[in-house]
């Protein structure tokens, strides 16, 4: 059994309060200490009072922790002992893992370049730059603490507090009870390298102490649903994190046959379980073959355990993965089942069971099913016509569309809840580093203050 401390302001700390995690077959792994809300005040306090690491120092302590995080031991933990907990616990195929870990550790090499693509052109960096003397915008810091309540459905969500801690933030994070092994040992690799126990803390609570944690911090992003999107709105200094509901647009006259490998892609990729992956297909004229094809292709994927090199499908327990086939076949009631109407599990005879894709076809752009996002490779398949217009099209992290239409990608463009565009043969789950995933975090960080001197 692994002991998962807090990480506070004078070091690791065991609580008296403690929950144990499982793996997918049910077995105990570990068991993460949860810290009181008098435990998170004062160390928020703490967090305010301590200074921030001199930016040359950060980024190499940064770059340094990232290589430390996927190749070296941490805390005690080898690399690959970490990667097949988190695989273990998570459900997650290995190979994801591995490829998330790669993309946190080349996060850490760029984190300080990254940020600094955020940066308005007019601006500079620091007020000693010499063009202050004439009078210059400064790109300044909007606080000093920042926290993050992290999601647990895939490990490369950590990269983002990275940028925070780059621009001299001090990070606290409060990991998923789900999977707090990728934040455990990304702090414990910054304060190896030289980050003070005062600059980024690790706050495993329960609900009653989480939201202390954004209430004392200067600025905060909140990972989580549809609800947890609602109760932030109002909240200026807390930016949330809901589901991507991305999706793929096949106008009339592309060829969706080509686009087979983007659509599956896009479905399946990384598990299906990032809010990158797509959840709709909307298609400009019959969907039939299309949902036809795309469900031969995702009826061909293998069901493994999450530790074969194999394996593509997340793995939950037995009892979690009933749970998901039951909401998935209440949601599709009245559409067409091309894959997964008659349930979506493949138990593996150890108390596990892998989640199977599942497609269905709906019979209008607005169904309701298409804003349902599952932890699985799930996608809705609609037809779509010009005249429908682009508001079935709204509220996508990605939307990947092939089409020749200009007016059309214009309208796509412009419309603020669409975040981004990927036009042509491209899987909505393509990310690259120094590109914004949902506008740059900097954006929101970060101000500009005039200054003459």
């Amino acid at each position: 059994m692994l002991q998962l401390d807090a990480l506070g302001p004078t070091g690791p700390y065991r609580s008296r309060k403690q929950e144990t995690i499982h793996d997918r077959t049910g077995n105990p792994v570990a068991t993460l200490s949860l810290v009181p809300r008098l435990y998170v005040s004062r160390t928020m306090q703490a967090m305010h009072r301590a200074p921030s690491l001199p930016v040359d120092e950060r980024i190499a302590a940064i770059a340094r922790a990232g290589r430390a995080f996927a190749t070296e031991q941490v805390a005690g933990r080898t690399a690959h002992e970490y990667q097949h907990t988190v695989s273990a616990v998570a459900g997650m195929p290995i190979t994801v893992v591995r490829h998330a870990i790669e993309d946190i550790a080349r996060a850490a090499a760029q984190a300080y370049r990254i940020v600094q693509h955020a940066r308005p052109v007019g601006a500079v960096g620091d007020w000693r730059d010499p063009s202050t003397r004439a009078g210059q915008a400064v790109w300044t810091r909007r606080g000093d603490v920042f926290a993050v309540h992290a999601a647990g459905n895939h490990p490369a969500v950590h990269q983002g507090w990275l940028e925070p801690l780059a621009l001299g933030y001090r990070v606290a994070v409060r990991p998923s009870r789900r999977e707090p092994f990728t934040p455990h040992r990304l702090i414990s690799a910054l304060r190896a390298a030289g980050f003070g126990e005062d600059q980024v803390v690790l706050l495993p609570t329960d609900h009653d102490a989480a939201d202390e944690i954004l209430r004392q911090a200067d600025l905060g992003m909140v990972y989580g649903g549809d609800d947890v999107v609602a109760k932030y709105a109002g909240s200026p200094g807390v930016l949330p994190q809901g589901p991507g509901r991305s999706k793929i647009l096949l106008t009339e006259g592309s060829d969706w046959a080509a686009a087979l490998d983007t659509i599956v892609e896009s479905v399946s990729g990384g598990g299906g379980v990032g809010c990158v992956n797509a959840t709709a297909v909307f298609v400009d004229g019959d969907p039939t073959p299309v949902a036809r094809a795309v469900a031969d292709r995702l009826a061909a994927l293998p069901s493994l355990p999450s530790h074969d090199e194999r394996a593509i499908l997340p793995v939950h327990t037995v009892d979690a993965a009933r749970r998901w086939e039951d909401h998935l076949l209440k949601r599709a009631g009245g559409t067409k089942a091309w894959l997964g109407g008659n349930g979506i599990i493949d138990e593996l005879g150890d108390g596990s069971a892998v989640l199977r894709p599942a497609v269905h076809q709906v019979d209008s752009p607005f169904a309701e099913q298409i804003g349902a996002e599952l932890a699985f490779p799930c996608v809705w398949i609609a037809p779509w016509r010009r005249a429908d217009g682009i508001a079935p099209l709204r509220n996508t992290l990605v939307l990947t569309a092939l089409t020749n239409d200009q007016r059309l990608l214009d309208e796509l463009l412009n419309e603020p809840t669409i975040s981004n565009v990927y036009v042509g043969n491209h899987p909505t789950n393509w990310l690259e580093p120094g590109l914004p995933h949902d506008g740059y975090l900097g954006e929101f960080l970060m101000r500009t203050k005039t200054v003459l001197r």
